[in-house]
């Protein structure tokens, strides 16, 4: 087993590429604290994971407030006594161009896109230093090119990339990798409504040289080679998992 012994943090656990990387993880022999706004939701995560051997506690959390985040960190620690990956995959998706997309949209979008990864990865540090740690966050295809109706997200998301960057200069010689993977267009929570629009569907489609969206697992797949020593001299990378979206 690739993480045997190890403790992640996953965000936006409750579902999606969240819910399918925490599976995937306890399976691979991670202890995992799985956080998400939806508590209801986030314990029947836990509670699969626990009814197959794993071993997860589910907490609720607001990722974009950092009295929360600081508290999911601490949780991790008071139950484990270590934390070796946060995963910061918790996101939203408000479509809108910059003449639709209202200034609270944006400020939300903003918040639980780009906030709360730094926030994540600012009180999960000290911690990480002391296992050298891996940091992987979620971003997306949006954060490498242009998509339609996406301004506020693609901002978020290009925003995560150079984040992560940064991070992994600033901690290389701590032993923390940081990397981010960059879905393309997931058959998810997130995007059910969006891609319920037929001429959505379509336009989001027709650029995937795979034609045919991510699937959670997926992701997972992509984490759990990002968290695990499979990827031990790989740092500051955007992965793309967009089926050759962002290819050209």
């Amino acid at each position: 087993m690739h993480l045997q012994n190890k403790v992640a943090i996953i965000t936006g656990a409750a579902s999606g590429f969240g819910e399918a990387t925490s599976k995937l993880f306890a399976k691979q022999g991670a202890k995992i604290v799985a956080v998400d706004f939806d508590f209801e939701k986030v314990q029947k995560v836990v509670d699969e994971i626990n009814n197959n051997g794993g071993e997860a506690i589910a907490t609720k959390a607001d990722v974009s407030n950092a009295q929360d985040v600081k508290a999911f960190v601490d949780l991790a620690i008071k139950e484990y006594n270590q934390l070796d990956i946060i995963y910061n995959n918790a996101g939203i998706f408000i479509p809108g161009t910059a003449e639709e997309i209202t200034e609270d949209q944006w400020d939300k979008v903003i918040n639980v896109d780009l906030k709360s990864v730094f926030l994540g990865t600012k009180y999960a540090l000290p911690h990480l230093k002391k296992t050298k740690g891996v940091i992987i966050n979620t971003a997306s295809a949006g954060g490498i090119i242009g998509f339609p109706q996406a301004v506020a997200y693609g901002a978020a998301k290009g925003g995560v990339i150079s984040l992560t960057k940064a991070t992994a200069v600033d901690y290389a010689a701590d032993g923390i990798r940081a990397n981010a993977i960059c879905p393309g267009t997931g058959e998810t929570g997130l995007t059910k409504e969006v891609l319920a629009d037929e001429n959505m569907q379509a336009g989001f489609l027709q650029p995937i040289p795979m034609k045919k969206f991510a699937q959670p697992d997926d992701i997972a797949k992509a984490a759990l080679y990002l968290a695990s020593d499979l990827s031990s001299y790989v740092t500051g990378t955007a992965l793309p998992v967009d089926g050759g979206w962002t290819m050209s």
